[in-house]
């Protein structure tokens, strides 16, 4: 098997996990993309499924094989971090408690001002940069839920308690650079000149942001492989894929 494209529910599954069982399962031999579904800005509900097998919580992987298959994948983001570097002191999985000994909301609103009314919805425009300890690389992680009771934020992923944390903001510039730069990173001599296919997952926040510039992320892709690739994909809650090739696949959200 030289690829494995899956899609996982965005509400009930810990995506952190997933890729953690998936690497484990394929000894970090075979390279893994796809995403976490999506419910634009509702988090309300998120289905999977395989031909009639649809329903919230499930996940479908299929791999992929063949000789003159070859197969290319990028990631990058385009936000930009502000203000100080913190440090996650209480943590459970994916459920965020205490940053630098404060709670994590109260903390996560002050930042964000006026705001902080339009929460949940509006932390897709306002996502956390995480670095975890011993990590060299950064990964993006936007809040699926709220509890305002515990003071709580639920992630996507695995929020690791001594985890550096900064928030990020968007640039619609960068954005697009980004999406440029993720496409170029995906291609392969070989690819360009045999058929394509062009699998784009794009974070919803992103979507959001774009507004009715939405169409340059596509146009971005569309430069670089051409007017002959078929190009498909979907706004997700997590995207997935390696930092760099050869290397396990991580939870991007």
């Amino acid at each position: 098997m030289q690829f494995i494209f899956v899609v996982s529910d965005g509400q009930k599954v810990n995506g952190s996990e997933l890729m953690e069982g998936m690497n484990t399962a394929v000894n970090n031999e075979v390279p893994i993309s796809g995403g976490l579904a999506g419910d634009g800005a509702d988090f309300q509900k998120t289905v999977v499924g395989l031909n009639e097998n649809i329903g919230e919580g499930l996940i479908a992987a299929i791999g992929f094989y063949g000789a003159d298959l070859v197969v290319g994948y990028g990631f990058k983001g385009g936000w930009s971090s502000f203000g100080p570097s913190r440090t996650i002191t209480k943590s459970k999985a994916n459920v965020l408690y205490e940053i630098d000994g404060t709670s994590a909301l109260d903390l996560y609103k002050k930042s964000l001002g006026e705001y902080a009314e339009k929460l949940p919805g509006f932390a897709l425009l306002f996502p956390l940069a995480l670095r975890a300890d011993g990590e060299d690389s950064e990964v993006v992680r936007t809040i699926l839920t709220i509890d305002q009771d515990e003071k709580s934020m639920t992630f996507a992923g695995n929020m690791p308690e001594g985890s550096v944390v900064r928030l990020m903001k968007a640039n619609l510039d960068h954005l697009v650079d980004a999406a440029f730069d993720a496409v170029e990173h995906s291609v392969q001599e070989e690819v360009i000149q045999g058929d394509q296919l062009s699998i784009l997952i794009s974070c919803v926040g992103r979507k959001i942001i774009f507004g009715n510039r939405i169409d340059e992320e596509i146009d971005a892709a569309r430069e670089t492989l051409g007017d002959d690739a078929v190009i498909t994909g979907f706004y997700s809650y997590g995207e997935i894929s390696p930092f760099q090739p050869l290397h396990s696949c991580s939870l991007h959200n």
